[in-house]
């Protein structure tokens, strides 16, 4: 009997090794509803999957959570990847995730991403088109359900911060079929009231299916165009909706959205009695120093001694009045000097001094211009009679009057220089000194013949 006896941790290693040693237990996915959930301080998430037909421990280390694209919350449906083991100490057994996903949102994961990227690249989150939120507002509108936590949440909340702010509630459905359009209509009509200088738009905390409303490209652009700054104050802190990003301000709760809206009545008490303390103690230093220059201006010589102020006054005037005859004096005298001066330049520079001294200047300038004129006039005839005495001496009249003649062909248009331009026969003309002759060549006789 006693090689049957097993200890309690021996049992449990077994029935580890047999779980871990099966490869249908190894890798896995399971459906179901995260409940119970811890985040550790270690990192580890603990948390319970449950179906409607069952519960499973599971655990999920750090090192595998990390690379989770959203943060696990209870109530959330997951598909979850892992294996089954044995914890030896408890002789429990439970799901070792390693992989976590959505089930049933991962679309909805997916059309919140591309509405936020679409809504963002059009400009609609940026810092540069939200409005400001008034500092003390007249009315607060709140759009939110009328029956959830949240109205309560934020009507108890202004009423004890600002009792004397009206709050006008627009009730709407915040989830399911048709919440968006209701949401949608409750903005355009509270701009069109514009009774209220806040609108605060929110709800509870929920899953993702059930905040999707405040995800919905409609509500985001209604937001956007409300003419009335909105608030959003859209489920827990770790909650946020496309509503979140385009609202003028994003509140974490709905009790911190009403907050945000109004001030504290009695800390603006408090600052009130502080600056009524500031301005009477500013007050009454104004009013002593006021009293200390009404004591010194009583105490002074032109109140105590106002004839002899006045006399002294008097005797300062005679003597600025004496100042000002001499100054007057000293600068018309120097005025009239310096016209005397101006008056000689003036008289030197005359139009009829001008007009007579250019007048002496163009006389001048026309005699030498006579004399300049006649003396080019000489020496260009002395240079002309020269050439002409040079161009008779090298003229050929003059060469054809010591003997010598011209002889040309017979239209005397060819100066004959040589005899190889004539042949026996042919006409030509003779010009002499005084005429021409017409003449027949009978012979040709070269220089050598007639030397030989």
């Amino acid at each position: 009997m006693d090689d049957k006896v097993m200890s309690i941790r021996d049992l449990n290693r077994y029935i580890k090794m047999r779980l871990e040693g099966d490869p249908g237990l190894q890798d896995i996915w399971l459906r179901g509803e995260i409940s119970n959930f811890t985040h550790h301080s270690s990192g580890h998430m603990y948390f319970t999957l449950k179906d409607e037909s069952g519960r499973l421990k599971c655990i999920m280390f750090a090192s595998y959570n990390q690379r989770l694209p959203f943060v696990p919350k209870d109530g959330m449906k997951v598909l979850a990847r892992g294996g089954v083991s044995v914890y030896e100490r408890d002789g429990a057994y439970q799901f070792y995730a390693t992989a976590m996903q959505p089930d049933g949102v991962g679309s909805l994961y997916l059309a919140f991403e591309q509405l936020k990227k679409k809504l963002e690249s059009e400009g609609l989150f940026g810092e540069h088109v939200k409005r400001p939120i008034p500092r003390f507002p007249r009315a607060i509108g709140v759009i939110t359900s009328p029956t959830g936590a949240a109205v309560r949440d934020i009507i108890i909340t202004l009423q004890r911060r600002h009792p004397s702010v009206p709050v006008l509630l627009h009730p709407v459905t915040v989830q399911g079929k048709g919440a968006a359009s209701s949401i949608v209509k409750a903005i355009e009509t509270m701009n069109q009231l514009a009774e209220v200088d806040v609108l605060i738009i929110g709800r509870g905390g929920g899953s993702l299916e059930e905040l999707w409303a405040f995800n919905e490209e409609t509500v985001a652009r209604a937001i956007r165009a409300s003419l009335i700054p909105v608030i959003s104050a859209v489920g827990h802190e770790t909650d946020f909706t496309i509503a979140d990003f385009v609202a003028d301000l994003r509140a974490a709760t709905p009790t911190a959205a009403a907050e945000l809206a109004v001030p504290h009545a009695a800390e603006l008490r408090q600052h009130l009695g502080h600056l009524e303390h500031r301005m009477g103690k500013s007050l009454r230093l104004l009013a002593g120093k006021s009293r200390e220059r009404w004591q010194h201006a009583a105490r002074s010589p032109y109140f105590t001694q106002p004839r002899r102020t006045l006399l002294s006054q008097a005797e300062r005037l005679d003597r600025l009045r004496d100042r000002l005859t001499f100054r007057t004096q000293a600068y018309n005298g120097r005025a009239a000097e310096r016209l005397a001066r101006l008056a000689g330049r003036l008289a030197a520079s005359s139009p009829t001094e001008q007009a007579d001294f250019a007048r002496k200047r163009v006389a001048g300038a026309h005699r030498a211009l006579e004399l300049a004129m006649a003396g080019t006039l000489r020496n260009s005839r002395h240079s002309y009679g020269s050439l002409i005495r040079h161009l008779d001496a090298l003229s050929p009249l003059k060469v054809m009057g010591r003997g010598y003649s011209l002889v040309y062909d017979e239209q005397e248009e060819k100066l004959i220089r040589t005899i190889g331009q004539l042949q026996p026969g042919d006409l030509v003309r003779v010009r002499l000194a005084d005429g021409r002759l017409d003449c027949q060549v009978w012979g040709i006789q070269g220089e050598d013949s007639v030397n030989g």
